[in-house]
């Protein structure tokens, strides 16, 4: 059981009662001080006060909660402010009647109809206590959802710094570099024409590492249109031992987090054998609200430098952007990771 509104929402059902128990003594010291006369009447009253604030904080606590599942407190908060107080008050007044009506007839053989007058009495308090304890509860989660975002956006600047950084190092890292550079030297012997094109793919594939790396989000199209230089440097490179296939037709409104596909596309290549005899496809296509970057698998051994960090630093940043995760499906055959298609506003 958890207490509405509270950061750390680990409260025991234990501590639950005590705490209830606590507060109903009180409300006996306050408000009801001749129940304290003798043993039977003190024990009536604490379970008729006991029994009024566990109906109202176990309800409140569960609405509270289902609330905060479908509402946001960063997108909506007058919503969500309305909606909150609204259920609470209607709530309150509901559980008050009824267990006011139960209360009566168990405890002193009062029939609702006789009971009726002295519990709408006592209404308007339960409506001032309902509104305070949805105030409360209002600035609480409130603030609560602040802090947390604005925790949020602190990780994402490191996490999307660290996952820039380790894009950029990627696409300039010796190794590349140096593959670039042999299938180059080659081609202006060989092919002056494919030497003057794989430069200008490779100015573009660079041109766009530096363009996007300030920005948290670009569209599909321009993702699709870099990873066309980028496969187009591969395929120079391996030839006819990796074929690589793009079917997406991107709408204007979807973004991605850039060099995604890159990455997916580099990992294949990383893990897998590439030959004349067990040659590498990687297909990418568009399914629905979904990017699938998926290859036939005939893995290779990588050595103990394969730590997963692409994969790992992708995850975290569509987690930011998106409540979809990332999904990996892995068979015998095959390899595929789906991210997700994002929305400018989408988050």
């Amino acid at each position: 059981m958890n207490v509405p509104g509270s950061p750390d929402k680990n409260l025991s059902i234990f501590h639950f009662i005590l705490l209830n128990m606590a507060l109903s003594m009180l409300l006996l010291l306050i408000m009801m001080k001749n129940a304290f006369q003798d043993w039977y009447t003190f024990g009536i009253s604490f379970l008729w006060i006991f029994s009024i604030c566990v109906t109202q904080w176990a309800g409140l606590q569960l609405i509270y909660d289902y609330i905060d599942r479908y509402i946001s407190w960063i997108k909506a908060p007058v919503r969500k402010t309305v909606v909150q107080i609204v259920t609470f008050l209607a709530y309150s007044i509901t559980a008050f009647i009824l267990v006011q009506l139960f209360n009566y007839k168990v405890w002193m053989n009062v029939s609702p109809a006789k009971s009726w007058s002295l519990i709408i009495m006592a209404v308007p308090y339960t409506l001032l206590i309902s509104l305070i304890i949805s105030l409360i509860f209002t600035v609480v989660g409130f603030f609560h959802s602040w802090k947390k975002s604005f925790i949020q956006a602190e990780q994402l600047k490191v996490e999307m710094l660290s996952y820039k950084y380790e894009s950029l190092r990627n696409q300039i890292n010796p190794h590349f570099l140096f593959n670039s550079l042999n299938v180059l030297s080659d081609l202006v012997y060989d092919d002056k024409a494919l030497a003057v094109k794989f430069i200008r793919q490779l100015s573009d594939l660079f041109r766009y590492v530096l363009d996007s790396r300030d920005k948290e989000l670009v569209p599909l199209g321009d993702e699709i249109e870099f990873i066309r230089s980028f496969t187009f440097l591969l395929k120079t490179r391996f030839e006819q031992k990796l074929k690589i296939d793009i079917e997406v037709q991107p709408d204007q409104n979807d973004y991605i987090i850039p060099m995604t596909l890159q990455l997916l596309i580099e990992n294949a290549v990383k893990h897998n054998e590439v030959s004349e005899a067990f040659p590498l496809r990687i297909i990418i296509r568009k399914t629905g609200e979904w990017l699938e970057v998926e290859n036939n698998l005939q893995l290779k051994n990588v050595g103990d430098n394969s730590k997963k960090t692409g994969l790992k630093n992708i995850t975290q940043q569509f987690a930011f952007f998106s409540e979809k995760s990332i999904k990996i499906i892995s068979t015998d055959e095959s390899y595929k990771v789906r991210v997700p298609i994002l929305k400018s506003l989408e988050k």
